[in-house]
């Protein structure tokens, strides 16, 4: 595949608008104009922000230099749309489970319906539908920037139960105030 330069890239975009236009449909050609603004909205972005972490003063350099792209969902979602991510689908699953606030355990992807099952490792708070949810979608959006080929995710079972809380406070002295004992009063 040749590399396409700016100006090659910008005179078809021109020569697509062109033709729009001659059609005089004003609303296909608004809607190509806004779609051309968008993707240059979105590619801008992701090399802003790629120059932005390369030029990061690191306290140490990272073991493997693309790690910092990698681990960022922009960049990494520019990658994988252009099929050029270096990870594997399951090292990128794993990647966008780690940056979830609530701890996600991999229960098993199947790569021909896209499905990923994910186990709750921890309470995630009361227990209600609209937490569980929350859970699930906020997996759904991690996984739409690293790991685009999960389709669906569906969280098995619910969490492990944490121990009711125990109340830690002083007992009632066996003494009355004036040091005896109940009893003797």
């Amino acid at each position: 595949m040749s590399a396409t330069t700016a100006e090659q890239a910008g005179r078809r975009i021109e020569e697509v608008l062109d033709r729009l236009a001659e059609k005089g449909d004003a609303e296909a050609c608004a809607a190509a104009e806004e779609v051309v603004r968008v993707l240059m909205e979105f590619y801008g972005s992701g090399i802003a922000r790629v120059v932005e972490l390369l030029g990061r003063p690191a306290a140490r350099p990272p073991a493997d230099p693309l790690d910092p792209l990698l681990a960022d969902e922009l960049v990494a979602s520019l990658l994988n749309l252009h099929d050029l991510h270096p990870e594997d689908a399951q090292t990128r699953i794993d990647r966008a489970l780690s940056t979830l606030p609530q701890p996600l355990e991999n229960a098993g992807f199947d790569p021909v319906t896209g499905v990923l099952r994910l186990r709750a490792t921890a309470s995630t708070g009361c227990g209600c539908s609209g937490t569980q949810e929350s859970v699930r979608q906020s997996a759904v959006d991690a996984l739409a920037c690293f790991a685009p080929e999960v389709t669906g995710v569906e969280l098995e079972g619910r969490a492990p139960r944490e121990p009711a809380l125990l109340q830690i406070g002083t007992r009632p002295s066996p003494a009355g105030a004036d040091g005896r004992s109940p009893a003797a009063l």
